[in-house]
């Protein structure tokens, strides 16, 4: 980069012997015109914003209305996730599972290896050191991406704990993932994401969106820390993590997974209603959980992340006040629309009309959306009003409860509870959900997604279930396992429940059944509330709405279950015999 100096490697704090020939490795192949050790400093951080703004990179927002925020445009093909073009590459292709895209390492390296020929020429190669997780905590893990993108520079510092102490950690611990990325040229027919669990390797060519670029988040995060995982014995998972006070003093730790778009960073950063007084929603994380056995049998996580890669659209002071607030300043935003006051503009965002659109277009209605409905902001963690200090807590939280969820329009009730943490891996691994933009393909189409993880599971699903099962059997308090549905609709295609802060009620009888002191009517699905078992104080809701949402339509399930041992068949003898058992039992119980 031109506004800093080249550091070397021998100028850079206590470099292992293996990065530095990795660095020169990596150098030699993609000739870049200099090379750049990322230190995460502030200064560094200053100028490399002031130089993408300088060539137009980054617009600079309001200083007014959004002090220290900028602008970013990604290619119009290059957008979102591409599951598609997204390989897992193991010796075996067993061990990625049919729920992975698989290619044989060996030619994986070759493809990889030519599209990074001399692919930085000309550019900075930038090397980020990175810490998932509190830097002093057991359970965290590093990596190191080499990028030519100060875009993903600047967001994996936002992201990550990235420089100096990462690079101090790495050393401590001789080991690292390595993730290589360039942007090379935007071309879609040039564009990979590929994984090699077993060398802890991460290469993405092509493309400069975050969930293929910032190698830190799914790429480690989930696909490759999910392999690390099973080999060491705890669950990298697709879940936020919230901490719940109670009026009476109590605090409740809660991970809850849910596909996109079903109300994942509005749980994390719930504001309780005003009718249930007392209560309080802290955000340890939005989106990834590392959850580990602790030494007195409870299971413990940690939020590897420290920022939020979050979705535009429909963030609100109505949906998610404290998202809302926290990129009010200091966020970069990615592929939204501008006002005519240079302010960022999305449905929701408020402000003025769009008069640019994502594309920097003036904005025309016959173009499409003005901010493009996967657009994203970057923002650090502590910048949440609701920030919980547990976030950065080197031991980690223990889980009273697991919530999975989807968006369904019939079908699953508001909430139920799994019987014992084998029927709940059962739960889990029916997970489905209606498709949304963050991911390419076609948006509003049912489909299946084990524990929210099948665009992030790094290995063979069978083999993942069987992990879920042996975790649990190493679990003297395992924590409750939960099912809720926000979404269930009436005949009229209107939402029976209202959602947003009003969802602390369902939340309010998990911890109830958490702490033993409510109970609950055993169904064949699981155990339910009575509808007078919801706190309804001062609740806004069609008469009858509760039973509708709280009732089980057994020929439905029995139909749902025979869907999902259909899908359970393609993983053949790796489906392991507890979840066959635990199918049959649920099938038996709605005969």
């Amino acid at each position: 980069m031109a506004t800093q100096p080249v550091i070397p490697a021998a100028a850079a704090p206590q470099v292992p012997a293996s990065l530095d020939a990795w660095v020169n490795e990596v150098r030699a192949l993609t000739a870049p015109a200099r090379v750049h050790w990322c230190t995460g400093s502030d200064a560094e951080a200053a100028a490399l914003t002031a130089e993408l703004a300088g060539k137009g990179e980054l617009l600079p927002l309001n200083a007014q209305t959004f002090p220290g925020s900028h602008l970013a445009r990604s290619a119009p093909n290059d957008v979102a996730r591409v599951e598609h073009l997204t390989f897992v590459c193991t010796q075996n292709e067993q061990d990625a599972g049919p729920n992975n895209h698989w290619m044989a390492p060996a030619a994986a390296h070759q493809k990889m290896t030519e599209l990074f020929r001399g692919a930085m020429r000309g550019r900075t190669l930038y090397v980020v050191p990175y810490c998932m997780g509190p830097i002093d905590s057991p359970y965290a893990r590093c990596g190191v991406e080499i990028t030519d993108s100060a875009y993903v520079v600047l967001n994996m510092r936002i992201m990550t704990r990235m420089g100096s102490q990462a690079l101090e950690r790495i050393a401590r611990d001789g080991t690292f993932v390595r993730g290589l990325h360039s942007t090379g040229d935007l071309n879609p027919e040039r564009r990979f994401i590929m994984h090699f669990p077993e060398e802890l390797a991460i290469m993405s060519f092509g493309s400069g969106y975050g969930g293929n670029a910032l190698l830190g988040k799914k790429c480690h995060a989930l696909r490759i820390a999910s392999w690390q995982a099973r080999k060491e014995g705890w669950l990298a998972e697709h879940m936020l993590l919230v901490a719940l006070d109670s009026p009476e003093g109590k605090t409740f730790y809660v991970a809850a997974a849910f596909p996109s778009a079903c109300g994942k960073t509005n749980l994390a950063m719930l504001i309780p209603p005003a009718a249930l007084p007392g209560w309080r929603v802290r955000t340890i994380g939005d989106d990834i959980a590392w959850l580990h056995p602790g030494p007195d049998g409870r299971l413990y996580a940690i939020n590897p992340e420290s920022g939020y890669f979050g979705v535009a659209p429909g963030t609100s002071p109505k949906s998610n006040k404290n998202a809302y607030d926290m990129i009010r300043h200091d966020t970069i935003f990615t592929n939204v629309a501008l006002n005519a006051s240079n302010e960022p503009w999305w449905d929701g965002a408020g402000g003025g009309p769009p008069v640019t659109d994502w594309q920097g277009r003036p904005y025309l209605a016959a173009n499409g959306p003005a901010a493009h409905p996967n657009s994203r902001f970057t923002v650090s963690a502590r910048q949440n009003p609701s920030y919980a200090h547990e976030a950065d807590a080197p031991a980690g939280v223990p889980i009273s409860a697991i919530i999975f969820g989807g968006r369904r329009r019939s079908l699953a009730p508001l909430v139920y509870e799994a019987r014992d943490w084998s029927h709940g891996v059962l739960v889990g691994s029916g997970v489905a959900s209606e498709t949304t933009a963050a991911a390419a393909g076609q948006v509003g189409v049912l489909r299946r997604d084990p524990m929210a993880m099948k665009p992030f599971a790094g290995y063979n699903f069978g083999d993942y279930w069987r992990h879920w099962l042996s975790v649990g059997a190493r679990l003297k308090h395992p924590p409750r396992i939960f099912h809720v549905n926000w979404f269930r609709q009436d005949a009229d295609g209107k939402f029976l429940w209202p959602g947003f802060g009003e969802n602390l009620r369902v939340l309010k009888w998990i911890l109830g059944r958490v702490s033993g002191g409510l109970g609950a009517r055993e169904t064949p699905i699981g155990f339910m509330p009575a509808a007078a078992d919801l706190d309804s104080t001062g609740l806004a809701i069609t008469p009858g709405a509760l039973e509708e949402l709280l009732s089980v339509d057994a020929t439905a399930w029995r139909g749902e279950l025979a869907s999902l041992g259909r899908d359970f068949e393609q993983y053949g003898e790796r489906l392991p015999a507890g979840l066959k058992t635990e199918l049959e039992q649920a099938l038996a119980r709605l005969a």
